[in-house]
């Protein structure tokens, strides 16, 4: 049974869940409260057996980012400021530290910290209709959840830059040119493209997909040598100890379908 949330919700799929940013009145903004129900939420599904979390937004946004009235408040008090900063740190963390694959379904509006979100995750799907950007200088103020850092490694340091100086929300096709997300869909097909995704995945190994995901992630923080050497003594360690890599080889020799485990 899961935890009662106020600003989210939590669904459970088959081997999967949604986490759905749930004030759409108010575009689904990343205020302190909703971060740290977030960090509970990926905490609460860290423990679960799923292999994939669809991360989404009720209503015409995404998340168009922080909370006005909080911000000004938490800018008068440095030291819950920090902390505020340490809460959004945290959960950007455990996203990516997870071994669950995190989908972001950006089904509108996708600007400020819904973006910080957004690249937080390991794919995202945008709706047509979606507009995706920065746009913390439009207001005078500056990324502080990892926005500066994970945009330059998704889109390259020019592209970054401009994002980030002019403000600019990109339609969703655009965003898609650039590599900001992965694919583009009707609005009206996003929540079954999702799931058609997620069901690609559970076809996968589920250690394999783990696995994937944490060489991918190594070259954020490694350079290219000590990532190349990382990534030989993981393969090794996959290659001569997890089952799923022997069931695949015989799997294909045999011309059949893998019998991966669900349980990995």
């Amino acid at each position: 049974m899961s935890a009662t949330y106020q600003n989210i919700r939590l669904d459970w799929l088959d081997r999967a869940a949604r986490l759905t940013l749930a004030r759409p009145d108010k575009l689904n903004p990343l205020d302190w409260a909703t971060v740290k129900e977030l960090r509970a939420a990926v905490a609460e599904i860290e423990k679960s057996k799923v292999a994939a979390v669809i991360v989404t937004g009720e209503g015409r946004s995404f998340s168009a980012g922080g909370d006005l009235e909080g911000y000004i408040s938490l800018y008068r008090k440095p030291d819950e400021f920090a902390q505020f900063l340490d809460d959004f740190f945290r959960l950007f963390e455990a996203m990516e530290q997870s071994g669950k694959i995190y989908i972001a379904a950006v089904n509108g509006a996708c600007v400020a910290g819904g973006l910080e979100l957004l690249l937080a995750c390991d794919v995202a799907i945008a709706a047509d209709t979606a507009r995706i950007g920065d746009g913390h200088l439009n207001f005078g103020q500056l990324p502080g959840a990892g926005g500066s850092q994970r945009l330059v490694r998704a889109i390259g340091l020019s592209r970054a830059k401009h994002l980030m100086l002019t403000g600019r929300l990109l339609p969703a096709a655009e965003a898609e040119r650039v590599g900001l997300v992965n694919e583009v869909v009707p609005a009206a097909e996003l929540e079954a493209r999702s799931l058609a995704f997620v069901s690609e995945l559970l076809e996968k190994s589920r250690v394999g997909l783990r696995g994937a995901k944490h060489l991918a992630n190594l070259a954020m923080t490694t350079n290219l040598e000590e990532g190349l050497r990382r990534e030989i003594a993981f393969v090794h360690r996959y290659a001569t100890t997890e089952p799923d890599a022997t069931e695949g080889l015989i799997a294909f020799k045999d011309k059949r379908k893998p019998a991966f485990r669900t349980d990995g």
